[in-house]
Formats: C-alpha cells, structure tokens, sequence
C-alpha cells in the first residue's frame, strides 16, 4: 500500500472525528446540554480532527498518525469510562454524577447561590439513546473504529526511492 493510501486513511479518520464532533454540537443546539464528561470526550476528537488536517496539508508522516492514534484511543476510553458511569458499572465524577462534596461546609443560601450559577448535567443520566445505546456508547463505537483506522494509518510506510 502506497504512502498515499496511509495518508488518505489519516484524513478520513481525522474528518470522522470532526464528524463526531458536529453531531455533538448538533445535539447541544437541539437542547441535549452536555455533561462534563460529554466535553471531555471533545478534546481528543478535536485533537485528532486536526492532526487530519495536518496529514493534509503536510502528508504522511508517522508522528502524526501515532498522534492521531493516541487522540482517538483517548477518545474511545473517555468514551468508554462515560457509557460505563451511564451504566452503574463505576462511579463517576462526584460533582456529576450526584455526589456533591463540601455540603457539610457550605450553608443553605450558599448552597442554593450555587445550585442557581450552573445548573448540574448529570454524567450517569442517559439523556438519548438508540437502539438501547447511548451518546456515550455510540461515541465509544465510532471512536474504536477511528482508532483502528489511525492504526492502519500508522501501518504506512515511507516508499523507497525505485520500489512501489
């Protein structure tokens, strides 16, 4: 398979990424508000959807397609961590998935003051799903399969100069 080939697995990978991206966007602007989990998960694909565009733009190489696979793996786990938290499997983040520390401290007015500032997404409520998978889990799925295709990226090899 030709650095071309490699090359090109690099950008779809990084526009699924960038697709994965827009689809979250798309369901913020519906009114499904993301939990602190759901951005976390964010980072990596924006990470990854650049590092596409970086491969575009300067070709192949292989210290993009390892950064572009260690972005998508990040996503997959974070992915992975979120749908599990969604599932009771293990615990979340305290502060969203019901647990609130410092109560003992905190009087009731500044309890309410901070309830009103930001209001809590809950990261172990499933606020969509489809076919019984949620945002989280569907994320999960895609983001493996964009680590392995980071991971076929990676595979490439440069071409020496007389061989195809």
């Amino acid at each position: 398979m030709t650095q071309n080939f490699h090359k090109q697995l690099g950008m779809l990978a990084g526009a699924g990424s960038a697709a994965l991206l827009a689809a979250a966007l798309t369901f913020q602007f519906f009114g499904y508000a993301p939990c602190e989990l759901c951005i976390l998960q964010r980072w990596p694909h924006l990470a990854a959807a650049l590092i596409g565009v970086a491969m575009a733009v300067f070709g192949w190489r292989r210290s993009l397609a390892f950064l572009g696979l260690i972005a998508a793996a990040t996503a997959t786990g974070f992915a992975i961590y979120h749908a599990g938290v969604e599932m009771k499997l293990w615990l979340g983040p305290q502060h969203c998935s019901g647990g609130v520390s410092g109560l003992a401290t905190m009087s009731t007015g500044d309890l309410m003051a901070a309830l009103e500032k930001a209001p809590v997404v809950r990261c172990d409520e499933i606020s969509w799903q489809l076919f019984g998978i949620s945002m989280a889990g569907w994320n999960a799925i895609c983001s493996a399969l964009l680590t392995a295709l980071w991971a076929a990226c990676l595979r490439g090899r440069k071409r020496v100069a007389g061989l195809a």
